[in-house]
């Protein structure tokens, strides 16, 4: 494998892991206050999930804090501790989610920039023929 599928991969897998964290925090939200047995056993879901400390499956929550390169528990308290805030401590949660993609994206960035580099033929190697 190149760096360039090895870079496609791991492009792949961190936006599966982002959907699989994305999808839990929205089935803790919209399923909090569910009454009806299968919208509670999507949230319990989510939950037992956020909650596990399971490193076995490549997706669980610590493998997918780890390839988003984020502190689980800091995830784990922004994903259970959300209900109870009022509406300004949300905003501010929702904009330090906001700047920590950022830097996550912008790290991403420099790394395919160094990669790029990497895979391109020294201008070096081309003067000496």
């Amino acid at each position: 494998m190149n760096a360039i599928d090895t870079h496609i991969s791991e492009t792949s897998q961190r936006e599966l892991a982002a959907g699989v964290l994305k999808q839990a925090e929205q089935d803790l939200r919209r399923f909090h206050d569910a009454s009806s047995p299968i919208e509670r056993e999507l949230y319990l879901d989510a939950y037992r999930w956020v909650m596990s400390d399971d490193c076995i499956w490549p997706f669980s929550f610590l493998n997918v804090c780890q390839l988003l390169n984020l502190v689980p528990e800091h995830v784990r308290q922004d994903l259970t501790g959300h209900l109870s805030l009022g509406t300004f401590s949300r905003w501010v949660r929702h904009c330090a989610r906001a700047v920590q993609r950022l830097q996550i994206l912008l790290a991403s960035v420099s790394r395919t920039r160094q990669t790029m580099k990497a895979t391109e033929p020294s201008t070096l190697v081309h003067t000496l023929h």
